[in-house]
């Protein structure tokens, strides 16, 4: 994978540039890159998911109202600055999906939180990387239809890595 600056720099150039960027041509114009936190190595877990016995399916609202079915894969515990944390991994037929929402919503980072795609390993471990955290499309415009955080996933520890707020 290329370096977390390289992967900015082309995901900025995406956004900027690309036809499916979730930006408008009004904001394309005006746009000067997305603000991301500091690389935050503490943040990039390698972690064990508790699978759960029975994954069920269920519905996630989105912010266009029409929810969308996920299961709940499992769960991992981890730490944020010596404070205990946990979140629970989803699935569909796209792969694992990973919503979350941290003490710093709504003011540093998008107020319904962000996303994380994460793949398991051969050993079954799971790489989290919060430094790829990502705001939905919902956070550039409201064209967009993006899942909600489920409560479940509201942390009270900061994630201080990966994209902040958009601001035009």
């Amino acid at each position: 994978m290329l370096n977390l600056q390289e992967f900015q720099a082309e995901k900025d150039e995406f956004f900027a540039s690309h036809p499916q960027s979730p930006l408008t041509h009004e904001q394309k114009r005006e746009f000067k890159g997305l603000k991301y936190f500091p690389q935050n190595s503490a943040l990039r877990l390698e972690v064990l998911v508790e699978v759960f016995s029975t994954q069920e399916t269920v519905s996630i609202q989105t912010t266009g109202g029409e929810p969308r079915s996920y299961r709940r894969f499992g769960r991992f515990k981890f730490e944020v600055d010596g404070q205990a944390a946990e979140l629970t991994l989803y699935s569909n037929q796209d792969g694992f999906f990973l919503p979350f929402v941290d003490s710093l919503a709504g003011k540093e980072t998008y107020p319904a939180g962000r996303y994380l795609e994460v793949e398991q390993s051969a050993d079954g471990n799971f790489m989290v990387d919060f430094n790829l955290a990502y705001n939905p499309y919902c956070a550039y415009n409201d064209t967009w239809s993006c899942p909600l955080t489920p409560a479940e996933n509201h942390l009270k520890v900061a994630i201080r890595a990966g994209e902040k707020s958009f601001h035009e």
